[in-house]
């Protein structure tokens, strides 16, 4: 089933254009809305919901697709318009949401100042996950970065490259084993493009924000990294092969194809979970640098009906549980510093664990990257 069709507790809700038709607040239940894929809404239900409302009796999570990224910033343009009225905004709790959007709401006060509520778990959030934008009133629960995917058969663990010059050198030294997918067309591919990117600038992420793009710098910073990947273009598969997709990219390792490839966490980890990848795949991140990655947020607006019990559910969020679960179930990052999740994991996933999360800037970064990697390294790669 298509996560579009299917259906909630209150039943499918229209995208961007047409606002979910959803009845007013009532009393002990949280309105939570979403845009995120079909396995983020699975995991609410099955690893959530239930035991968040057995710890909450007479409490229900009434969980709705909101369709798109579009379809939130509606319903949080709809909460905003009502501090002005004091309505009913008609939502407690936005899944994978940025407290940037809309424009203003910030400076009007429309989200939750986490920072301000007395979390009991609020302490044991990753201070890396603060870097990303350091926003009270955005909680990261959830995250996803890209790493290293390898054949340990094949690569035994104590030799795999675990800097970028380690990683390079490899792939150098064993022609044919390592592959990524064009930039465009994944964010596996397209942040081991950045990394490159990163590398041949001091490995410093500061020298990019979304609003400090030109074309000269464009041109000179980029310019240092094209070098690099065309010079290394002759050690992927097929002497320059680049694969469509992190999907495609996940299947070559599953065949044997290439020994090594970069490869988002959360799928990486499903991917294994779910008898895709054996259980021989070895996964590691850089420890100069991480490879770029992210946190999904949550959001509550300050006027909602239920503003207190949906609190209490975010903090309910950052338990060993769900920060376990997050990892088992979902196969994403915790948000929590790793000593603050099962044991067990802790150890199983020590090569993953970073040191570092860099963000890599959308907007004209990402357009310049993206129209210089196929024009400076891959000017025969296939754009369909």
């Amino acid at each position: 089933m298509n996560r579009r069709e299917f259906l909630l507790t209150t039943g499918a809700i229209a995208g961007a254009s047409v606002l979910p038709g959803v009845a007013f607040a009532e009393p002990n239940r949280i309105d939570w809305y979403t845009s995120s894929d079909q396995n983020v809404t699975d995991f609410w239900t099955n690893y959530i919901k239930p035991p968040f409302e057995a710890a909450n009796p007479g409490v229900t999570i009434n969980l709705i697709d909101a369709g798109d990224n579009a379809g939130l910033q509606a319903i949080a343009e709809r909460a905003l318009a009502a501090m002005a009225s004091n309505a009913d905004p008609q939502a407690d709790f936005l899944e994978g949401f940025d407290a940037r959007q809309p424009v203003g709401a910030l400076e009007k006060g429309l989200w939750v100042d986490f920072s301000k509520e007395n979390l009991s778990n609020y302490s044991k959030i990753n201070p890396l996950a603060f870097k990303i934008d350091d926003l009270g009133q955005n909680l990261p629960y959830r995250g996803s970065q890209v790493l290293l995917a390898y054949d340990t058969t094949k690569l035994d663990p104590s030799e795999a490259p675990k800097t970028w010059p380690d990683l390079i050198a490899w792939i150098k030294a064993n022609p044919g084993e390592f592959i990524y997918n064009r930039p465009d067309k994944g964010g596996s591919g397209g942040n081991f493009v950045r990394r490159a990117i990163y590398a041949a600038n001091g490995n410093d992420p500061t020298l990019f924000a979304v609003d400090n793009y030109t074309e000269a710098k464009g041109e000179e910073v980029l310019g240092k990294a094209w070098d690099v990947l065309k010079d290394l273009a002759p050690y992927l598969m097929d002497k320059g092969a680049y694969t469509s997709g992190n999907t495609q990219s996940i299947q070559l390792l599953a065949q044997s194809a290439v020994t090594m490839i970069p490869a988002w966490s959360d799928q990486a980890l499903s991917a294994i979970s779910q008898g895709v990848l054996p259980e021989t795949t070895g996964l590691l991140q850089l420890s100069d640098l991480g490879f770029p990655g992210n946190f999904s947020r949550i959001t509550i607006p300050t006027n909602a009906a239920n503003k207190e019990l949906a609190i209490k559910l975010a903090d309910f969020l950052l338990t060993e549980e769900v920060q376990s679960n997050v990892i088992t179930a979902l196969g994403g990052f915790p948000a929590v510093s790793w000593d603050y999740v099962a044991s067990d994991l802790r150890d199983k996933y020590a090569d993953l664990i970073p040191a570092s999360i860099p963000v890599f800037p959308g907007g004209d970064w990402e357009k310049a990257v993206n129209e210089g990697w196929y024009r400076n390294v891959a000017p025969n790669a296939d754009r369909g």
